[in-house]
C-alpha cells in the first residue's frame, strides 16, 4: 500500500515537473500568450510537433529500459545500441521542437504546434540525459577488468 501511494505520488510529481518545464519554455520561446482566435483541427505544424514529441516519448521509454536493462538476452552490445538509438531520438526531438518553436508566430491555440514543440523539446533533452548515462554505463561495463572482450 505504501509503495502504490509513493509511485502514485511520484507520478504527480513527475507530471508536474514536466508541465512546469513546458510552461517555462514556451515562456523562454516568447509563445505563451493564448490566440485570440483558436484554430481547431490539425494542422501541418501540429502533427509535426505532435510526431516529434511521439519519437521523444519513444526515446525517453528505451531510455528507461536501456539503463533498466543494459546488457538483455542479446547480448551485452544491445546495450550500447539502445543508448545510441536514444541519444539519436533525443537530438531529433529536441531539435524539431525548438525549430518549432523558433518559427511560430503565436502561442497555444493559433494551430503553430508549440505546446507539442515545447514538449518535444523537454523529452528530447530528458531521452538525451537517458542516453548518455546508458552509454556511460555500456562503457564503464566493457572496460570492467576481468570481462573478455
Amino acid at each position: 500500500m505504501k509503495r502504490t501511494l509513493f509511485i502514485i505520488l511520484a507520478a504527480v510529481a513527475a507530471m508536474a515537473l514536466f508541465c512546469g518545464l513546458v510552461k517555462g519554455v514556451l515562456v523562454a520561446a516568447h509563445v505563451s500568450k493564448p490566440a485570440a482566435t483558436t484554430v481547431y483541427g490539425l494542422t501541418a505544424r501540429r502533427l509535426w510537433a505532435t510526431t516529434v514529441a511521439l519519437v521523444a516519448l519513444v526515446g525517453v521509454a528505451i531510455g528507461g529500459i536501456a539503463l533498466a536493462r543494459p546488457a538483455s538476452r542479446f547480448g551485452p552490445d544491445s546495450g550500447r545500441l539502445g543508448a545510441n538509438l536514444v541519444l539519436a531520438a533525443g537530438l531529433i526531438a529536441a531539435m524539431n521542437g525548438w525549430l518549432n518553436l523558433a518559427v511560430a508566430t503565436g502561442g497555444p491555440g493559433t494551430g503553430n504546434g508549440v505546446v507539442g514543440g515545447s514538449a518535444a523539446f523537454v523529452l528530447g533533452i530528458v531521452a538525451l540525459a537517458l542516453g548518455g548515462v546508458a552509454l556511460a554505463r555500456c562503457r564503464r561495463t566493457a572496460s570492467a577488468p576481468g570481462r573478455m572482450p
